[in-house]
């Protein structure tokens, strides 16, 4: 069992790593004072397997589970969904002092955690993450949101959560698919931030593939500890943590474009990262051979690093749509392996080249 503090100043918390966490909740759940109920936030997919063990936890712990069912995947992530949980809550008799606690993946994640942080001006709010790409980032560091049409996230909060639980043993219950967009998240902080981690994935990613136990809880934990200490430096990304978007400026995009229905998070962020790579050799800020390494890495991990691209003009107008433009499009460039640094005036002559170059049509 791991253990990684989420060191934030005055609201540190800590992420739990390992296999049979959810079953053993009461074990890990900080004090929660007058709480009576859990609200719990999941889809049905993932409820079917881990309500029964996370409902007996709770209960040990004197909380009623209250079991809130969404869509899965992005499709959670609208207004919709969020204003008929807010009035199940109401409904419900929900109170300050309850619990909510998101069960599932990222997008359950960034619901569970808007609507603990708005309702009532705010719950406490339990991360119970059964996803690789939740586990190692979307459940860490208190961003929450839903989309809208015109783009991803654009509505929600920074809200820590008192506890983040990541048990790795419901990683083997993942369809492939899915496992291999985690993996774009955890190649993503090899490139960035931790030469270590990539070195292992370039030498031999076999044990990770195959899901190996004793493999799966140390990298959890690695890519958990490298977003901690980059949270703790820069909570609300206006800083340190923007470089935790690589690939993602593009990815976002992606997304928007195929209206949430296309390439998963990750398979967009991988695509995203080779982008990233490319558009770096092209300005000359890293030496060439940047985006073949990333290709590679990316390949070897299962994850397809070309193909098909919507038009141009639509990707350039999605650009526009994402939180971080300020005047022009922010991306996240490698100087090398393990030193990012941030751009905010690539011009829209040198985006375009790119797409064109990687299939775009005009």
């Amino acid at each position: 069992m791991e253990r990684v503090t989420v060191p934030i100043p005055g609201r540190a918390y800590d992420v739990v790593i390992g296999a049979g966490v959810v079953a053993d909740a009461a074990t890990y759940l900080p004090e929660l004072g007058r709480a009576e109920h859990a609200f719990v936030i999941t889809d049905q997919a993932v409820a079917d397997a881990w309500i029964p063990p996370l409902a007996g936890a709770l209960g040990a712990r004197g909380l009623h589970p209250v079991v809130l069912s969404v869509p899965s995947g992005e499709a959670a992530k609208t207004l919709q969904v969020y204003g008929t949980l807010l009035h199940q809550l109401a409904t419900q008799e929900a109170h300050r002092d309850d619990v909510v606690v998101a069960l599932g993946g990222g997008s359950t994640g960034d619901l569970a955690g808007f609507v603990a942080s708005t309702y009532m001006r705010g719950m406490r709010l339990v991360q119970v993450s059964t996803t690789l790409t939740g586990q190692v980032d979307a459940a860490i560091g208190g961003k929450t949101a839903v989309n809208l049409p015109e783009g991803k996230n654009l509505v929600g909060t920074f809200f820590q959560p008192v506890v983040v639980l990541c048990d790795t043993g419901t990683l083997a219950t993942l369809s492939d698919r899915d496992f291999r967009s985690g993996l774009a998240e955890v190649a993503k902080y090899g490139l960035t931030i931790d030469l270590e981690l990539l070195e292992g994935l370039e030498r031999d990613p076999s044990a990770v593939l195959a899901r190996d136990p004793a493999a799966l809880e140390p990298l959890v934990a690695r890519c958990v500890t490298a977003k901690a200490a980059t949270v703790a430096a820069d909570e609300t990304d206006l800083g340190a943590r923007l470089v935790l978007n690589y690939g993602h400026t593009l990815g976002h995009a992606l997304e928007r474009v195929d209206a949430f229905a296309g390439r998963s998070h990750g398979e967009a962020i991988a695509i995203g990262m080779v982008f990233a790579a490319r558009l770096a050799e092209e300005r000359g800020v890293c030496e060439p051979g940047l985006s073949a390494r990333t290709a590679r890495l990316l390949a070897s991990l299962g994850l397809e690093t070309d193909g098909e691209l919507p038009p141009v003009r639509d990707v350039l107008a999605a650009f526009r749509m994402d939180k971080k433009f300020r005047g022009g499009v922010r991306f996240v460039l490698l100087e090398r392996v393990g030193r990012p640094v941030v751009v905010d005036d690539v011009p829209d002559h040198e985006m375009r080249g790119v797409l064109l170059e990687m299939g775009a049509t005009a």
